[in-house]
């Protein structure tokens, strides 16, 4: 059964990254922080070729500047 977690005075500039955040990814904040919570809680271990390439083919990825544009943002959101 799903359970509502609820997380109290977070600090304004950690929301705003958060809504940043969710935006980039196209995510809803309700969907940022789920795609957190369960990213820190998955097994850690490599994706596999198959799953790298589906998740290529989930952002249509079309042309290497795309690609290059997606790691780019990725490493400047770390």
């Amino acid at each position: 059964m799903p359970v509502s977690l609820s997380i109290k005075n977070a600090p304004d500039d950690v929301v705003e990254r958060l809504r940043v955040r969710a935006q980039r990814n196209h995510r809803s904040l309700q969907g940022e922080l789920m795609a957190i919570i369960e990213a820190a809680v998955r097994e850690e271990h490599p994706d596999s070729p198959a799953a790298i390439l589906a998740e290529v083919r989930r952002l249509g990825v079309r042309t290497p500047a795309e690609s290059v544009a997606i790691v780019r943002a990725d490493r400047d959101a770390g």
